[in-house]
């Protein structure tokens, strides 16, 4: 399978001069999903945000398609790469159809099409158009909020999706629904995913592959049986550090009052 996205020694320093990401080199598959892991402050954001180009590199490459981004149309460049955040960055003031279908509407789609796909996409995300496209942001739930700001970021077909811990702020049963939906969608899509992500168990379910930043540098790219079981130090730190209520339980350890 050949590259969608490659980060070539790519690295990014802060105003003052503070490297954000560190010579980074790995590859995305296309149609794969590949999730970003790493502590606060690791790069992980940064990483993400030097697709779309919102982040500039102070050195290296990152290739689309074996084309460098730098070369590329900014505008043109964003309209193939979708974009999803934790608090959706929906308008308040637009309909849900609306919201959904303004990357369209900034394209000069006619308003019958840009209506059509933005009620195709609620559907494919679970959103009834009948119940849902007249409503604004403020009366959906988190998780519907969400669906709607995944919609959206498929609107103009892209090739690529940018996922910055879409469901960071949900309770943890809307958010086994909603990866449930995005791995079903995304099976269906075949678009080549970067999930950034705290949490492991959503980057076992949802990754082809993991990626471990540490202080900007990448730890390790590694399939998810092999990062479950891999014995290099900061991968196994990472799981310990995910299991630890397991091994409490299963050792009849107790919790201080």
């Amino acid at each position: 399978m050949s590259a969608a996205i490659e980060f070539r020694q790519l690295s990014v320093a802060s105003s003052e001069g503070r490297l954000l990401l560190d010579r980074v080199s790995f590859a995305v598959e296309k149609g794969s999903i590949t999730a970003v892991l790493g502590r606060s402050g690791s790069g992980k954001t940064t990483l993400l945000r030097t697709v779309n180009r919102m982040v500039e590199p102070s050195s290296g490459e990152l290739c689309i398609d074996g084309r460098n981004v730098c070369d590329a149309d900014l505008i043109a460049l964003r309209r193939r790469i979708g974009y999803v955040i934790q608090e959706t960055g929906l308008f308040p003031h637009f309909t849900i159809e609306r919201d959904v279908a303004l990357v369209l509407e900034a394209g000069r789609q006619p308003r019958r099409e840009r209506m059509k796909r933005s009620h195709e996409l609620l559907l494919a995300v679970g959103l009834d158009p009948a119940t849902f496209a007249r409503r604004y942001p403020h009366q959906l739930s988190g998780g519907q909020r969400q669906r709607a700001g995944l919609a959206r970021a498929l609107a103009a077909e892209p090739e690529i999706l940018l996922m910055d811990e879409p469901f960071g702020a949900l309770d943890p049963l809307t958010r086994a629904d909603m990866q449930d939906m995005l791995r079903d969608l995304l099976r269906r899509l075949r678009k080549t995913v970067l999930l950034v992500t705290h949490d492991l168990d959503e980057a076992l379910y949802l990754g082809d592959r993991l990626v471990l930043l540490c202080e900007g540098k990448l730890v390790a790219m590694l399939s998810p049986e092999e990062f479950l079981h891999s014995s290099q130090p900061e991968v196994a730190a990472y799981v310990r550090a995910f299991h630890r209520g397991e091994r409490s339980t299963a050792t009849g350890g107790t919790r201080r009052a």
